[in-house]
């Protein structure tokens, strides 16, 4: 069983954790690969806030994605998690009902193309989740999804975690709302900030970027200032002219919004360390 993090709902609000139901490959012979054949092992967090879901003998990869207003985004990796995997363009019809319920609504997750993804191609999908279910815990199936002339029947479910004691990650903001954060200043968030981070957003920046949360930081580690696990010095952010360390892209978004809107809430860098 295979265990993906990520949001739904507000940023701020605690985030769901997806648990894998099925993944299942059928090859051009017919013959079945199941997912985790080759080996149980965790997967860790994507540059867009879920956990990776592999596909089959893990040849692929899935980061199911909620954010707020109900949207589902799913991106397509490579066997080599940090790769973009594209596919053929196509609409997947998915299944979403209540968690361990009986009635299902039947739901469209079209292609929406990424930049770069060639001509015909998309390296992911967007759906929105019924209006009715999007304050539950859900299941979502998804019986056909074609990959380089393989089909696969992947299934998630949206659980709330037990997380440390604020728990709260934040939900990954959609493309447009990160554009506008990150590449407008305010507050403590400055021009010359946004050039120094380079002028992209934190998806952008940290595509492929797989976060390892460590709920139990040691005395003196640097901690994230968005969840308080152990920051890492992979996934940094200038803010103010100062250098910041955080456990995931999504907490930089929520970082870079306080920043903006509750400047004086910001501490210095060497404030966030466990004490």
């Amino acid at each position: 069983m295979h265990t993906l993090h990520t949001g739904f709902g507000r940023a701020g609000v605690a985030s769901l954790v997806v648990r894998v139901l099925a993944a299942v490959a059928m090859l051009p012979c017919g013959s079945v690969l199941q997912a985790g054949e080759h080996g149980d092992h965790e997967h860790g967090t994507g540059a867009n806030g879920g956990l990776i879901l592999p596909l089959g003998r893990e040849n692929y990869h899935i980061e199911p994605v909620f954010e707020s207003g109900g949207v589902l985004r799913l991106y397509l990796l490579g066997a080599d998690e940090t790769r973009v995997q594209e596919t053929e363009r196509q609409t997947l019809k998915a299944f979403v009902k209540l968690a361990g319920g009986r009635e299902t609504v039947a739901i469209e997750i079209a292609a929406e193309p990424q930049e770069g993804d060639a001509e015909g191609m998309t390296s992911r999908f967007k759906g929105v989740i019924p209006e009715s279910l999007r304050e539950s815990q859900v299941d979502v199936m998804i019986p056909n999804l074609r990959i380089e002339g393989q089909r696969f029947r992947v299934g998630f479910s949206s659980v709330i975690p037990e997380h440390h004691d604020d728990g709260a990650m934040p939900a990954p903001l959609a493309e447009d709302a990160s554009a506008a954060l990150f590449l407008t200043p305010g507050g403590r968030y400055t021009e010359a900030d946004i050039e120094a981070n380079g002028r992209v957003t934190a998806k952008q920046k940290f595509m492929g970027f797989m976060a390892k949360h460590d709920m139990h930081p040691k005395r003196g580690d640097l901690i994230c200032p968005i969840t308080e696990t152990k920051a890492n010095p992979a996934c940094t952010w200038v803010v103010g002219g100062q250098v910041y360390q955080f456990c995931c892209p999504p907490c930089v978004e929520e970082f870079v919004r306080q920043a903006k809107e509750s400047p004086d809430q910001i501490k210095e860098p060497k404030a966030y360390v466990k004490q």
